[in-house]
C-alpha cells in the first residue's frame, strides 16, 4: 500500500484535563467512523491531551507513554465496531518515563479485537530542542529527549519531531538519513510577530515545512494546536506538503478543524531522483561528521 489517507485534527484542549481531553479524542474517532471510515492515520498536535503552558502542573497530567497508548485503545474499541477496524495516530502529551517528565509524541496503531492488524505502540519521541525564549520557558518544567529516531510503520518509515525540534535544521536531517519518508510535526504554536502582512510564526512555518520536505524528499505532515491558554492564541494552520515542497492543504489559523489529504509514498522515491539532494548529502557525510566533529571541539573550548 503506497497511498494513505491522513486526517489531521487541530483542536482546542481543556487546560489541564486529561480525562477531558482523552474523551474528545474518542469523540474523533467516532467521527472519523461516520464520515471518514477509510482513515489510515490521524494526526492530533502537541501536548493536546492536557494544553501547552501548564508550568508546574506538567505533573498533575503526565501519563507514561504506555498508558496513554491502553486508554487510546481502549477507547478505540469503545467507539468503533466494524470487525475489521483500524487506525495508526500521531499524538502529542506530556510523559512520565524514568523518573522525569517529557513534552512527548506517540506513534500507534489502534485496532478491533478482530481485527488483522495487529494494534501497538511503535514509538515515542520526546522533544529534543526545549525553547526558552519569549512566552517559552520549556526547560524549567520538563527534560529534554536525547534522540532522532526514524521508525517503522505499517505505511512505511517515519518520524516524528515536535514543534521547536523543525525549527533547528540539522533534526531533520538527521531523521531522513535514518530513512524517514513521512515526518510527523505536532505543534503548539502561539501567535507572534504582528507587524508583518502575516503573523510571524506562520509566515516563517510556510517557509520552513516546505523547505524540510523539499531538500530531503520526505511527506511533512503539521498537526497545529488551536484555542488561547493565558491569552496566548496557537496558530493551527495544519498542512500536508509533498516531497518538492508544495503545500496540498491547509487548515485554519484559528479555528478547529480537520484537515484531510491522501498521499503517496512513491512520491519519495520519484523527488529523490528528481532533486537528488539527499543523496549528495549520504555522498558526503563522513565529511560532513568530521566537520560537525571539529565545531564541537571548538564549542566544547569556549
Amino acid at each position: 500500500m503506497t497511498k494513505i489517507h491522513l486526517a489531521i485534527a487541530q483542536i482546542k484542549p481543556t487546560k489541564g484535563h486529561y480525562e477531558t481531553n482523552l474523551q474528545r479524542v474518542a469523540d474523533l474517532f467516532s467521527q472519523l467512523e461516520e464520515e471518514l471510515p477509510h482513515t489510515d492515520v490521524l494526526v492530533l498536535p502537541e501536548t493536546v491531551l492536557s494544553g501547552y503552558f501548564l508550568e508546574g502542573g506538567v505533573r498533575e497530567v503526565a501519563r507514561p507513554a504506555e498508558t496513554v497508548y491502553a486508554d487510546l485503545l481502549r477507547l478505540y474499541r469503545e467507539r468503533v465496531h466494524r470487525s475489521e477496524a483500524c487506525l495508526d495516530i500521531v499524538l502529542g502529551f506530556y510523559e512520565l518515563w524514568d523518573g522525569r517528565y517529557y513534552n512527548s509524541a506517540l506513534y500507534a496503531t489502534l485496532a478491533a479485537p478482530s481485527s488483522a492488524v495487529e494494534p501497538g505502540l511503535k514509538h515515542v519521541h520526546r522533544k529534543f530542542f526545549l525553547p526558552t525564549y519569549g512566552v517559552f520557558d520549556e526547560k524549567r518544567f520538563v527534560s529534554r529527549g536525547r534522540t532522532f529516531r526514524a521508525f517503522d510503520t505499517r505505511f512505511g518509515r517515519a518520524a516524528i519531531l515536535i514543534c521547536e525540534d523543525i525549527w533547528h535544521s540539522v533534526s531533520s536531517t538527521i531523521v531522513a538519513l535514518k530513512g524517514a519518508q513521512i515526518l510527523y510535526i505536532p505543534s503548539a504554536s502561539p501567535g507572534r510577530e504582528f507587524t508583518g502582512k502575516n503573523v510571524g510564526n506562520i509566515a516563517h512555518y510556510n517557509i520552513l515545512l516546505p523547505a524540510i520536505a523539499s531538500e530531503h524528499g520526505i511527506w511533512v505532515v503539521y498537526a497545529g494546536l488551536v484555542g488561547f491558554e493565558g491569552g496566548k492564541g496557537f496558530t493551527g494552520s495544519s498542512q500536508v506538503v509533498d516531497p518538492w515542497g508544495q503545500s496540498l492543504v491547509i487548515g485554519s489559523d484559528r479555528e478547529e478543524c480537520i484537515v484531510t489529504a491522501t498521499i503517496d509514498r512513491e512520491d519519495v522515491a520519484i523527488a529523490r531522483a528528481t532533486s537528488p539532494l539527499l543523496a549528495d548529502l549520504e555522498a558526503n557525510l563522513g565529511d560532513v561528521v568530521a566537520e560537525l566533529d571539529v565545531a564541537a571541539q571548538r564549542v566544547h573550548r569556549e
